[in-house]
């Protein structure tokens, strides 16, 4: 009867504890076993790490796309277009030029200049400057007028695009560089107004062909 009892109380603790796992099992018995072989204990497989990352993250730089385009594209100026601070007109390529004492191009861009040949090549000096003129013929208005020669009768400078009396801008951005004017030379607003703030009355202006 006492054994009858030490078997149910051994099959009772069985039940309740867990079950080990089978590696685990094998490897009790191998020890519990006295004076038999030791059987051999399957390792698990290394876990694979990755190596370390040794690319190189490269720091972001901000790029004026537009600047770089223009800086690559912008013409030199015209040769034989004099020298010192002054402002330069190629009447072929239809372009404007500010350049600094020191040669340097303080900006450039696309004019529309006289449909007709009323002005000749050489050097001239601005004249006078009239923030706000109207057309010879009062057909319109123009901005920031920068005299520098006289052309059949009336004066011809630099100015922004006129706008006809309706308050419409005579010619579009995109015809820059195309001769569409009566005598002058008309600029796009903000390349008249940096015109304007670069030449006081006797800066040279050196127009070629």
């Amino acid at each position: 009867m006492a054994a009858l009892g030490l078997t149910a109380v051994v099959g009772a603790a069985a039940a309740v504890v867990p079950q080990l796992g089978t590696d685990a099992a094998d490897a009790r018995q191998a020890v519990a076993a006295p004076g038999g072989p030791t059987p051999a204990v399957t390792q698990a497989a290394p876990v694979e790490q990755a190596a370390p990352s040794t690319a190189v993250t490269e720091p972001e730089v901000d790029v004026d796309v537009d600047a770089v385009a223009l800086a690559v594209d912008d013409p030199a100026v015209p040769a034989d277009s004099g020298e010192g601070r002054r402002i330069v007109f190629s009447e072929t390529e239809q372009r404007v030029w500010l350049v600094d004492a020191d040669e340097t191009v303080e900006r450039t861009y696309p004019v529309s200049g006289s449909r007709f040949d009323n002005l000749d090549p050489g050097t001239y000096r601005v004249q006078s400057k009239t923030r706000d003129a109207t057309a010879f013929d009062a057909s319109g208005t123009m901005e920031y007028f920068v005299r520098f020669a006289t052309g059949f009768s009336e004066p011809i400078g630099f100015h922004s695009v006129p706008r006809d009396n309706d308050g419409v801008l005579e010619q579009t951005k995109a015809q820059l560089g195309t001769p569409l004017s009566a005598g002058c030379v008309r600029q796009w607003k903000p390349d008249a107004i940096a015109l304007w703030e670069f030449a006081p009355v006797g800066t040279a202006v050196v127009v070629t062909p």
